[in-house]
C-alpha cells in the first residue's frame, strides 16, 4: 500500500520532526523576545515616570530666601503683648531701607511681594523667644515669595515680554541689585519637611500630613493586625469545613477586589453619621483603612499558615499538645514572617489610598500639627491631591515634591517586607 505512512521513508520523517522542531523553537524564541520587550517597555514607562516626578519636583528641597536688617522698634511692639505687635511694619520698614528711591503706592506694593507673608510671623517667634531683641537691629534670612523663587530658579524666563509673566520688570531689578548684594540665595528647604500646609507655596510643608498618616497607619496597624491574623488562624485552624465558613471565605476574597471608596462611603455612613465620630480625624480614617486592610491580611495570614507543613502541628498534637498549643506555640511562629509580610504590605497599600479618606472630610485644609488621633487632620496622599489642584506653579512644584517624599515611603515598606521575608523565610 503506497498511501500507508508507515511506508515512508525514514529520511521523511526525520525531515517532518525537524521541521516541528523548528517551528517550536521559533515559536519560543517569539515568545521570549517579547517577554523581554514587556519588562523593557514596563521599566522604560517608569524610568519616564521618576524622571518627569523627579525633574518637576526636586525644586521643592530648595527655596529662596532674603536676607534683612531688621530694626525692631519699641514703637511698633508692646513688651507686655508681644503676640499684638506690628511685625508685618517692621518687615516693610526693613525692605524700604534697601530701596530708599522707590516711591508710590503701586511700585511699594511690588516691593513687599518680594517677601513672603510668613516673614513678620518669623519675626515674631524671634520676638517671643528673645525679648531681648526689642530695640535692636536683626539680620534674619527669611522666605521669599513664591513667584520670586520661581524666577530665581529659572522657571520663570526674563525675557518673555512683561504682560506674559506674574512678576514685573521692576521686581527683576531689585532682584538682580539683591543678588549681587548677597542678600538672596538658596538654601535647604527646611519649611517643606517642617511646617502643615498654607496659602502661601513657600510656607506650606508636608510635616502635618506626615504625621497624620502616622497617626491614621499606627490606628490601622492596631486594629487590623489581630483581628486579621486571629480571623486567619480560626478559618485555618479551626473552623468547621460548611456553607457558612465557605460564604465567609468567599465575601473575604470578594472584599479584596472591592474598590476604596466604597470603604470610604461606608466608614462616612457608620462611624460619622451613625456613631457621630469626628471628621477628618485620624482615628475614623485608620477605622476605615482597618475595613479595607483586613482582606488583604487575613488572605495571606492564612497562605503563610497553609505553607507550614501539617506534620509540625500533627508532632505537636502526637506528644501531647493541645490543638490551641499546637497552632500558637509551633504553627503561628514559624507562619509569622509571611504574616508581617502581607501586613505590611497590606499597610504600603493603606498609606497610599486617598479616596476612601476623601469621603469621611480629611480633604479639610489643615494647618496645625495633629497631636492626637482625634485631632483634625491630612494625610500625605490628600495632601497632594489638594496642592495638584491649585493654580500657583510653586504648588506643583510641592505637589512633586511630596509623591517623591510617598514613594520613599512606600519603596521603603515594601523592601522592608522582602527583607523580613528573605530573612525569616524557611523552605521546607
Amino acid at each position: 500500500m503506497g498511501n500507508n505512512k508507515s511506508d515512508m521513508p525514514p529520511r521523511r520523517t526525520m525531515d517532518v520532526i525537524n521541521a516541528g522542531m523548528e517551528k517550536r523553537k521559533k515559536s519560543e524564541k517569539r515568545f521570549q523576545f517579547l517577554g523581554q520587550a514587556s519588562i523593557l517597555l514596563a521599566i522604560g514607562f517608569l524610568a519616564m515616570l521618576l524622571i518627569s516626578i523627579s525633574s518637576k519636583g526636586y525644586g521643592a528641597f530648595q527655596q529662596t530666601y532674603i536676607k534683612l536688617d531688621v530694626l525692631v522698634n519699641a514703637d511698633q511692639i508692646d513688651s507686655e503683648k508681644l503676640n499684638k505687635g506690628n511685625y508685618s511694619a517692621l518687615i516693610k520698614a526693613s525692605i524700604r531701607s534697601l530701596f530708599p528711591d522707590v516711591d508710590g503706592r503701586r511700585e511699594k506694593r511690588q516691593l513687599y511681594g518680594l517677601v513672603s507673608q510668613s516673614a513678620a510671623f518669623k519675626l515674631k517667634e524671634m520676638v517671643i523667644d528673645e525679648p531681648d531683641l526689642i530695640g535692636q537691629s536683626v539680620a534674619i534670612w527669611v522666605l521669599a515669595d513664591d513667584e520670586v523663587d520661581m524666577f530665581f530658579k529659572g522657571h520663570i524666563d526674563r525675557n518673555v515680554e512683561e504682560d506674559a509673566r506674574r512678576i514685573k520688570n521692576t521686581q527683576i531689578e531689585w532682584i538682580d541689585q539683591l543678588v549681587a548684594q548677597k542678600r538672596m540665595e538658596k538654601r535647604f528647604n527646611t519649611t517643606f519637611f517642617s511646617a502643615g500646609d498654607s496659602r502661601n507655596p513657600e510656607s506650606a510643608g508636608i510635616w502635618g500630613a506626615v504625621v497624620g498618616s502616622f497617626y491614621t497607619l499606627l490606628v490601622t496597624l492596631l486594629l487590623s493586625f489581630p483581628i486579621g491574623v486571629a480571623s486567619a488562624v480560626y478559618l485555618e485552624e479551626f473552623a468547621p469545613k460548611n456553607k457558612l465558613t465557605d460564604f465567609i471565605e468567599v465575601n473575604i476574597n470578594n472584599l479584596a477586589a472591592v474598590p476604596s471608596i466604597i470603604f470610604g462611603l461606608l466608614g462616612l455612613a457608620i462611624f460619622i453619621s451613625f456613631f457621630g465620630l469626628p471628621r477628618s480625624a485620624p482615628f475614623v480614617g485608620g477605622l476605615v483603612l482597618t475595613l479595607m486592610t483586613l482582606p488583604t491580611i487575613i488572605i495571606s495570614s492564612r497562605a503563610a499558615l497553609k505553607s507550614v507543613p501539617p506534620s509540625i502541628k500533627q508532632a505537636a498534637l502526637g506528644v501531647g499538645a493541645s490543638p490551641m498549643q499546637a497552632v500558637f506555640y509551633h504553627v503561628l511562629p514559624l507562619a509569622m514572617p509571611g504574616i508581617l509580610t502581607g501586613t505590611i504590605l497590606g499597610m504600603a497599600q493603606a498609606l497610599g489610598e486617598s479616596a476612601p479618606l476623601l469621603m469621611i472630610g480629611m480633604v479639610a485644609f489643615i494647618v496645625d500639627i495633629p497631636a492626637g488621633v482625634f485631632d483634625p487632620s491630612t494625610v500625605l496622599p490628600v495632601q497632594i491631591f489638594l496642592w495638584a489642584d491649585s493654580p500657583e506653579r510653586a504648588f506643583l512644584e510641592r505637589t512633586s515634591g511630596a509623591i517623591m517624599v510617598l514613594l520613599g515611603f512606600l519603596v521603603l515598606m515594601n523592601a522592608l517586607a522582602v527583607i523580613l521575608r528573605k530573612k525569616f523565610e524557611r523552605r521546607w
